[in-house]
């Protein structure tokens, strides 16, 4: 398919919707031409077409199988360990959907891959449920371990809102080959496969409320790094995964060898988000997380940065991005809004629907028959730069996880406003990173003496955005800005042992020809990227 320039018409955006993975695959069986999709109102955004769709929801794949299907695009991974103590079955209007089956049958064996057939191996794949406290609560996990060579650092991978882990395939093999490194991804506690206990917020004030929301996440991730008995590790998160990887580091120090933030959502501040109850912002860039075509992110760059800003941090300039955050701190407006990243307003319904913690997925699981069919609306343009199976297999596991029991999910209107503005943005929060009062021993100061207590030393902290992102970046470079602040302002009055032994810093990179899902859309970029920041932290050991 020939790409639309940067300066294409919305003629070729068209052709490129049209041509969309679901789309490809429907012409290539001979089933429904997408055309007779666009008939109505919103044809042109769901591209699935109504029998197709039918069928999906009919078969009702298994959670289970549809992770299975996507990992087997793993490089070198034929057959991906995939346990079924959770999604074996196909959802039902039972309460108990998702809730852990801990049979031994369920579980799975781990799978190894030689030198034979693992260039970079052998490696050591496995699948398996790790469970909390409390009932019903257990973190789904997919881990890549080295074998033969000692094992001396861990990465821990969180996802986004409503994903899963199985959204990291393009990941896990390009990251599991640097020495002495395990590779972990989690289901966050309540989406994904992990299981999904009901979600409840017991406080009525508003920033209790929040920390409570906060705390479903993180205190299940403490509670998995326990039972692992890991002592430090790096962490990365995507999207609402990264500002939960805030949340944690800020919660639990001293556990963290490395911050890596992937367009992480809720940094910038929004006066109607802070302020008000339920705010109704007058735009927003989050709609271009379901209209934006990815084919168009990234095969094109973007014009308006410079060569010189791309996987470079600190003295670089995304869009005046960072002369934008520096206003905004000054106490500007900073409303100069990088092209790049259009902002529309967001439909009435969609706010009142957030207003009344309506999810999206409960408007998936409420359609039947057309929830496969609403899913392609994102799905399609998501994926449209993928090979037309993987795409086809990331919808299916999309759908199956989107339709699962509501969970997690419901966390969302207590964290963020309409318009994915943080309700108690990351602004204020993250020059506290690696700068948390733990006791000498490293341990927790919640009952140790202020006389036994000292400060972090600082960790470094990286942002990673994509060069068509739709978040912006700005909030990044003023973070950075914050990070940077707080250490020179701890280091005047410090020790020059205090000095030498500080690690923190930040920095910002720009991934190129990438969008908000910078780890999918520009993977090979971001696994050498990845792979140089873990290095860095073995080096330091």
């Amino acid at each position: 398919m020939t790409a639309t320039t940067a300066n294409g018409g919305d003629d070729d955006a068209r052709m490129r919707t049209q041509q969309s993975p679901l789309a490809s695959k429907r012409a290539k069986d001979g089933g429904t031409p997408a055309e007779e999709n666009r008939k109505g109102k919103f044809g042109g955004y769901f591209t699935l077409g109504y029998k197709e769709g039918f069928n999906q929801w009919w078969a009702n794949i298994p959670a289970a199988a549809a992770e299975h299907a996507v990992l087997s695009y793993i490089p070198y991974l034929r057959k991906p360990p995939t346990h079924t103590q959770t999604g074996s079955a196909p959802p039902s209007t039972s309460a108990s959907t998702m809730s852990l089956d801990p049979s031994v049958e369920k579980q799975a064996p781990p799978v190894r891959t030689n030198s034979l057939m693992d260039p970079y191996g052998p490696r050591q794949w496995n699948s398996q449920m790790v469970e909390l406290g409390g009932k019903n609560r257990a973190l789904n996990e997919f881990s890549v371990e080295r074998l033969d060579e000692a094992h001396e650092q861990n990465l821990v991978m969180l996802h986004g809102y409503g994903a899963g882990l199985g959204f990291f395939y393009k990941n896990f093999e390009g990251l599991s080959r640097v020495p002495g490194w395990t590779v972990y991804a989690l289901d966050l506690l309540g989406m994904g496969r992990s299981s999904r206990p009901p979600f409840r917020v017991h406080s009525k004030d508003r920033q209790k409320s929040i920390a409570e929301a906060e705390d479903w996440f993180i205190d299940a991730l403490e509670e998995w790094r326990v039972k692992k008995k890991i002592d430090r590790f790096t962490l990365l998160g995507h999207s609402l995964g990264g500002y939960m990887a805030v949340a944690y580091a800020l919660k639990y120090p001293g556990h963290l060898n490395k911050l890596i933030l992937a367009s992480p959502v809720g940094i910038p501040e929004d006066p109607y988000a802070v302020n008000a109850a339920m705010p109704d912002p007058s735009d927003s860039t989050v709609t271009n997380e379901v209209f934006q075509d990815q084919e168009a992110t990234t095969e094109h760059s973007n014009p308006n940065i410079p060569d010189s800003a791309k996987t470079k941090g600190d003295n670089n300039n995304f869009l005046n991005a960072r002369s934008k955050a520096q206003k905004q701190d000054q106490g500007g407006s900073g409303d100069d809004r990088p092209p790049s990243a259009p902002r529309k307003p967001l439909p009435k319904w969609l706010t009142y629907l957030w207003d009344a913690n309506i999810s999206p997925f409960s408007l998936v699981r409420w359609a039947g028959p057309l929830g496969p069919r609403f899913v392609s609306g994102w799905t399609s343009r998501r994926f449209s730069h993928l090979p037309p199976d993987e795409a086809q297999a990331l919808h299916n596991y999309a759908y199956s996880l989107f339709k699962q029991r509501g969970s997690g999910e419901y966390a969302l209107a207590y964290i963020l406003a309409p318009g994915a503005f943080a309700r108690s943005p990351l602004i204020r929060r993250i020059h506290g990173v690696g700068r948390q009062m733990i006791a000498t021993n490293g341990s927790s100061t919640s009952s140790v003496a202020i006389a036994q207590q000292r400060r972090e030393n600082g960790i470094p902290v990286v942002l990673m955005y994509g060069e068509n992102d739709w978040m912006d970046i700005a909030g990044g470079y003023a973070a950075e800005q914050k990070i940077n602040e707080e250490k020179e302002r701890l280091l005047k009055s410090a020790s020059a042992e205090e000095k030498e032994n500080d690690r923190g810093s930040a920095k910002c990179l720009i991934i190129k020809k990438a969008g908000h899902h910078v780890y999918l859309d520009g993977f090979e970029e971001f696994n050498e990227v990845m792979r140089e920041e873990m290095m860095g932290v073995s080096k330091r050991r």
